[in-house]
């Protein structure tokens, strides 16, 4: 794939107007504001680099690349799938993996991805959880993004996704949310840079926001699953 071609391919599947679904999470950030304790656009900005930091590094990118180098290996991939879903303990943080991955599978099954229908089928069948992360090395590696542009991607996903919950429950504005991106790119090269885990040593510390999902589904006035 030519530069300009893994540029397209990112700026497609980073856009908001893609069919993710990932829009309809806030991963804990709603309740965190309802309880006062995220309410300005700083608060945001350090819970979006302690998910980067404490939890994408060590955790989601750990299966995101062994996804990814399992080049297509579904089995492979499918432990992979496995193995981060049973360390997701938050149950809310579970299934938004798996509906978000069920969404980006139908989405490319669609477009013809390579090994998007044979996965979307066991996890169909049951025999794979479709967990996002895995499901974004699958689909990285088939789509011809290289590992370090599938990681942005991810990382990419994450922080925009918790700028576009937070101005929807009014935490900052369009500016301060592009002010917060533009930082996240030391945050996250510097996270890319660092050590690898192993799939099966991947670990993450970010209890706020995990209690928070916990706590999500007994508040009242929701807009978002998370």
């Amino acid at each position: 794939m030519s530069d300009l071609a893994q540029t397209l391919a990112l700026l497609q599947f980073g856009d908001s107007f893609f069919p993710s679904g990932a829009t309809s999470f806030s991963w804990g950030l709603e309740t965190l504001r309802a309880d006062g304790l995220v309410v300005r656009a700083s608060d945001v900005e350090a819970l979006i680099e302690g998910q980067i930091r404490h939890r994408w590094a060590s955790f989601d990118r750990p299966a995101l690349i062994a996804s990814y180098r399992a080049a297509g290996d579904l089995d492979r991939i499918a432990d992979v799938d496995r193995e981060i879903d049973a360390a997701t303990l938050a149950r809310e943080a579970r299934d938004g993996g798996r509906r978000i991955g069920s969404a980006l599978l139908k989405v490319h099954a669609g477009m013809g991805t390579p090994g998007a229908a044979d996965y979307r089928e066991r996890v169909q069948r049951g025999d794979a959880c479709g967990q996002m992360t895995a499901v974004h090395g699958l689909i990285g590696h088939a789509t011809g993004l290289d590992e370090t542009a599938v990681c942005a991607l991810s990382a990419y996903g994450l922080a925009v996704g918790t700028i576009g919950a937070a101005l929807r429950v009014g935490l900052l504005g369009h500016v301060e949310g592009q002010a917060i991106l533009a930082r996240m790119r030391a945050v996250v090269d510097e996270a890319v840079a660092s050590p690898l885990p192993a799939v099966d040593a991947c670990h993450a510390y970010t209890p706020m926001a995990e209690i928070a999902m916990m706590r999500h589904e007994t508040g009242s006035g929701r807009m978002f699953a998370s």
